[in-house]
């Protein structure tokens, strides 16, 4: 096994988003006889990412793709082509058409990697169509986008997944596995995040779509064409479900515990006027707009059983990357930063152990399972996973690992940050997306072998 050579930090740290040649994958041939057909709104970086990816397995067949980049089209076409598969179904002639791709007999599921102001609108129009739908992150911007996530869900009886790869991400899995045996004892507390330096995402020459200048909006590409949009006008933490999907996942979030409420505060916001400044100069045009996101924003989240959540959102300041992982219980902690945990009764008292002995041991069924055919597949291989689960899912029209309700609560806290924020750091109420029934929602299996 791959793992055994390796150290779980090099594993589990940032790869390339590319996918390398690999076999084709033949997992769950038995389970049906026909091949998924899949169609893919949105083929720009993340949107490629998943087609290498669903391109690798032998029970997917993708029958469509939809953008309004001519680029990204000829490129995703060629792709499809190359692979040995038949030229796909073409959409793109303006903002809409991606309606006409949902109403083909030949596309089963959809994947949407689109900006994020069209995630909820063109995920509720996929259910309506009878979809299969897989989302990416964040899956809505508004509280009412959230409950139009979770009313559509129930009206049409059509599965969303929230496709949130970091709650496949080797370490956080191995210790989703040590929570589930109980290890830490009784969970009391979680930090986590979103803590990347963007800055060269957000801003960019118009020609590459990572830095190279200090563009945004109509004069830029790729993500800083839309992204930086919502540093500009929002003050929020709008990326929360990296760093919450995972906690959720351990301490059972809409399945006997939900979250509760919120605070929120955010720091003054120097960072991307900074960066514009340095690599534009200060008589830039770009250098005299006032951007409302703060640098650091820091929530605070308490759930139904009890726990308590730091969530921090940290994008506009040059730091190393990481998504500030802390998993606390009655008997030990685990923390990312560091590499460290400590188990009370097992460690030496009052000193860490290096963490990469015990993610070892407690290794993910998954991943010692499909460990070999998930590096190169992106994310340090945890992208194979949730594309994994995603097929599985849709295949055997079962509720995904991560559904509607997932994707509303994660997501709802943009929304309640932002009101928390512009009211003082006021405490802000989660809804019940679930209706009351997350008393009686057994917890998902995630301790499962096969996805």
């Amino acid at each position: 096994m791959n793992s055994t050579r390796r150290s779980f930090i090099k594993q589990t740290a940032l790869a390339s988003a590319g996918a390398t040649i690999l076999p084709k994958y033949s997992f769950g041939m038995g389970k049906t006889k026909e091949k998924l057909k899949v169609g893919l709104i949105g083929v720009g970086l993340r949107g490629t990412n998943h087609l290498q990816n669903l391109l690798l397995r032998k029970d997917v067949l993708v029958t469509a793709i939809c953008d309004t980049d001519p680029e990204r089209i000829e490129l995703a076409t060629s792709l499809i082509v190359d692979n040995g598969d038949q030229k796909p179904k073409v959409f793109g002639q303006d903002e809409n058409d991606y309606k006409n791709l949902l109403a083909l007999n030949d596309v089963e599921a959809v994947i949407i990697a689109t900006p994020w102001l069209w995630h909820t609108l063109m995920a509720k129009d996929a259910m309506i169509a009878g979809k299969y739908t897989g989302l990416e992150v964040s899956a809505a911007n508004t509280m009412e986008e959230c409950w139009d996530l979770v009313n559509t869900h129930e009206q049409t009886g059509s599965h969303l997944m929230i496709l949130e790869n970091v709650n496949y991400r080797r370490d956080v899995m191995a210790v989703l596995n040590m929570v589930r045996q109980n290890i830490f004892g009784e969970l009391v507390h979680f930090r986590c995040g979103y803590q990347h330096d963007l800055r060269e995402v957000k801003f960019n020459d118009g020609k590459q779509p990572y830095g190279g200048g200090v563009e945004f909006g109509e004069k830029a590409i790729s993500e800083a064409k839309w992204r930086t949009q919502n540093s500009l006008l929002r003050n929020a933490d709008v990326y929360p479900t990296h760093g919450v999907g995972p906690i959720a996942a351990m301490c059972n979030i809409n399945r006997g515990n939900r979250f509760l409420s919120l605070t929120s505060t955010a720091s003054k916001g120097i960072g991307l006027h900074n960066y514009i400044v340095k690599n534009g100069g200060e008589n830039h045009p770009n250098a005299k707009l006032k951007f409302k996101q703060g640098d650091v924003i820091t929530t605070v989240i308490e759930t139904a059983n009890g726990e308590t959540i730091i969530v921090t959102h940290d994008c506009n300041l040059p730091r190393p990357y990481s998504l500030g992982f802390r998993v606390q219980g009655a008997n030990g902690l685990w923390e990312v930063d560091g590499n460290r945990i400590y188990i009370e009764g097992e460690s030496e008292p009052h000193e860490w152990d290096i963490a990469d002995e015990w993610l070892q041991k407690y290794d993910h069924p998954l991943w010692e399972k499909f460990g070999e055919f998930a590096e190169g597949s992106g994310h340090g291989g945890m992208d194979f996973f949730v594309l994994n689960a995603f097929v599985e899912s849709a295949k055997l029209k079962v509720v995904p690992p991560m559904d509607a309700y997932d994707a509303a609560a994660w997501s709802a806290i943009t929304p309640l940050s932002e009101l928390s924020i512009a009211n003082n750091g006021e405490p802000q109420d989660f809804p019940d997306f679930t209706r009351g029934n997350w008393i009686k929602r057994k917890p998902y299996n995630w301790m499962k072998s096969d996805f």
